[in-house]
C-alpha cells in the first residue's frame, strides 16, 4: 500500500518547520493543510486531543504529535533516505541531547522574545543559551560534522525569527553569536530542504507585527 501522509502545520511555526525540512530531506510527497490557530480544525482536534497543537503528521491514517518526535518517527520509518540521525548509539544520544537542550532552553525564551521591549535580562539569557549551543557547534560546518543532520534540523527553523527578535528587543545576534549566524546562513544556502521550508526573516516579521497589533504589545 502506498504511504498517505498528511501534515497539519500553520507556515510561521519552527516547529512545524522541522518537519517540513524532514519531509523534504527524506524527499517524502505529503499532503500540506495549514491550520488556522484561532479557529482549529476538527481533524486537529481529533489528532491532537492532547494538546491540541500542530505540527500533527498523519500517517496512513495514525497520528504522530510533537515535532522532533515526528522527525525522529520519519527518519525511522523512510530510513533507507537521508538519515538525519547518527547510527552510532553514543552519537546518536548526543544529538538527542543538543536537540531536547534547542527545545527546552533556546526556544523557551525565544517564545518570549518577540513581546519583549528592550528587556536586557531576557535576551542576556536567550544570547547565554545560544552561546552553549555555538560552543558545540564549535568549528564544525553542521552540528554532526560535515553535513546537515538532526540538531541542525532542531534549530535552524528558530534562525527565520531571529531577525523579529533583534528588532522587537533591540539586540543583535550576530554580535554575540557569529557563528550562529554563519551556520545558519550555510543551511539555507547549502540545503534545498531549509531553503524552501524556512520562510524569509521579513514574511515572519510581518507576522510579528500582526500578532503585536492582536495582542495589543
Amino acid at each position: 500500500m502506498e504511504d498517505k501522509v498528511v501534515l497539519l502545520d500553520f507556515w510561521p511555526s519552527p516547529y512545524g518547520m522541522r518537519v517540513r525540512i524532514a519531509l523534504a530531506e527524506k524527499g517524502i510527497e505529503y499532503e500540506a493543510r495549514e491550520e488556522n490557530m484561532w479557529d482549529k480544525s476538527p481533524l486537529l482536534l481529533e489528532m491532537n486531543p492532547v494538546h491540541k497543537k500542530i505540527p500533527v503528521l498523519i500517517h496512513n491514517g495514525k497520528p504522530v504529535c510533537e515535532s522532533l518526535n515526528i522527525v525522529q518517527y520519519i527518519d525511522e520509518v523512510w530510513s533507507h533516505k537521508s538519515p538525519l540521525l547518527p547510527s552510532d548509539p553514543y552519537q546518536k544520544s548526543q544529538a538527542l541531547f543538543w536537540a531536547d537542550y534547542v527545545d527546552k532552553k533556546v526556544f523557551n525564551f525565544a517564545r518570549q522574545l518577540w513581546r519583549a521591549k528592550g528587556e536586557g535580562a531576557l535576551n542576556k539569557e536567550f544570547i547565554e543559551c545560544l552561546k552553549i549551543i555555538e560552543g558545540e557547534l564549535g568549528d564544525k560546518l553542521y552540528f554532526g560534522g560535515q553535513r546537515f543532520g538532526f540538531v541542525d534540523l532542531a534549530l535552524v527553523p528558530l534562525t527565520s525569527w531571529f531577525y523579529s527578535f533583534e528588532v522587537c528587543a533591540n539586540f543583535s545576534i550576530e554580535s554575540e553569536c557569529p557563528k550562529i549566524v554563519r551556520w545558519a546562513k550555510r543551511c539555507r544556502e547549502e540545503n534545498q530542504s531549509v531553503a524552501k521550508s524556512v520562510p524569509d526573516h521579513q514574511k515572519i516579521y510581518g507576522y510579528v507585527l500582526f500578532l503585536k497589533e492582536k495582542y495589543g504589545i
